[in-house]
């Protein structure tokens, strides 16, 4: 696994199922103490890093040829994961191939849910913390800020993003199918992030109204649920209060899993008529899976919910093949505009990265 220049390498959910990826998905402190790991590797000129539900990747410019081996057994030890195991499921890619990657990951092209659109913010975010810790240079800043560009270029020349695409739009339908409608369910939204917001949103726009927040942040629960006209409860009760409610939405960023089976299994014994739908967005898992066995109960995660979407990916096949045509052509004319800057690192062989020493660019806006 030698190779220098531009490279990407990571796993993502073409090859790393959901259980695999909470091994491998990063605490915020482990990825801080990774990314000054990262910094101090020889030869490791720039680098960022971008991790999802669905992936976790690091984007480098090197002039070592071991810069990717070193990259790998780094953030394997960090998450003692076995090596070989990780080998065996990771991408790696370079040079214009990584330019292509890249503009499809930010296009929405590699998502499980084909033209899904939060991926182009997550990218974008990804940058901006590597721009704020400098570690990001003349390629990385040229590389992602016009592949911003050619991402949004694909997005508005195909139709790439329409239809039910997201993770809120196929719970919600998979919602009806069970409920029948949704205007005397109750649903208890477990996290008060961005993820969770938007699925809040969409079950209140096909006729949900009865909505409660909960957040181990009570304050940001009271937020939430005052800009959604819905109400708060305190984190704690959530647990024993189950029974009340007929939809959860689990998105939190807690390490282990929030809802137990026997949480569940008490719940159900008080509603044993009326079903009881879990819709778990997180990773790691909101939800023990073992819930999933209970009578009455359905629980669908991020893998299930995306295998449910797929079914609208033949809709678009077509667009599909045109926009990576588009990504193609903008990752080629991309790539040439730094192959040679790349190259040039091959003569700095054996440098440290070091932070550069003048201000570092402004995050782009496109």
């Amino acid at each position: 696994m030698s190779t220098d220049g531009f490279f990407v390498i990571g796993a993502t959910h073409h090859r790393a199922p959901i259980e695999v990826r909470e091994k491998l998905s990063l605490a915020s402190a482990t990825a801080d103490e990774l990314r000054a790991e990262l910094a101090a590797l020889p030869g490791m000129h720039e680098f960022a890093m971008l991790s999802t539900c669905n992936r976790i990747e690091f984007y480098g410019v090197a002039s070592h040829p071991d810069a990717v081996s070193k990259v790998s057994a780094a953030f394997c030890a960090r998450q003692n994961f076995d090596a070989a195991e990780f080998e065996k499921i990771r991408l790696l890619l370079s040079g214009r191939d990584a330019v292509q990657h890249l503009v499809e990951v930010a296009s929405g092209l590699d998502s499980q849910m084909i033209g899904e659109t939060e991926i182009f913010g997550q990218v974008k975010d990804a940058y901006a913390k590597a721009q704020e810790r400098r570690s990001t240079g003349p390629v990385l800043n040229r590389l992602f800020q016009k592949g911003f560009q050619a991402a949004k270029h694909v997005r508005t020349q195909t139709a790439i993003t329409e239809g039910q695409v997201s993770v809120a739009n196929v719970a919600v339908d998979l919602a009806l199918t069970i409920f029948g409608g949704l205007a005397n369910t109750r649903i208890l939204l477990l996290g008060a992030g961005e993820i969770g917001e938007k699925t809040a949103k969409a079950f209140q726009s096909r006729g949900a109204a009865a909505l409660t927040v909960a957040s181990r942040r009570f304050e940001r629960a009271m937020e939430l649920a005052t800009a959604l006209g819905a109400s708060a409860m305190p984190f704690e009760q959530s647990e024993a209060r189950l029974s009340e409610f007929d939809i959860v939405v689990c998105a939190t960023s807690a390490p282990d899993a929030v809802v137990s089976h026997a949480a569940t299994a008490a719940a159900m014994r008080k509603r044993p008529a009326r079903p009881l739908f879990f819709i778990d967005q997180a990773l790691p898992r909101d939800v023990e899976p073992a819930v999933a066995t209970l009578e009455n109960v359905f629980l669908y995660n991020l893998d299930d919910l995306a295998k449910i979407a797929e079914e609208n990916r033949a809709a678009r096949a077509v667009e599909l093949v045109k926009a990576r045509t588009i990504a193609a052509e903008k990752a080629g004319a991309l790539w040439q505009q730094v192959a040679a800057q790349v190259a040039a690192l091959g003569t700095n062989r054996g440098a440290t990265f070091a932070p550069p020493l003048a201000p570092a660019p402004q995050r782009s806006t496109e």
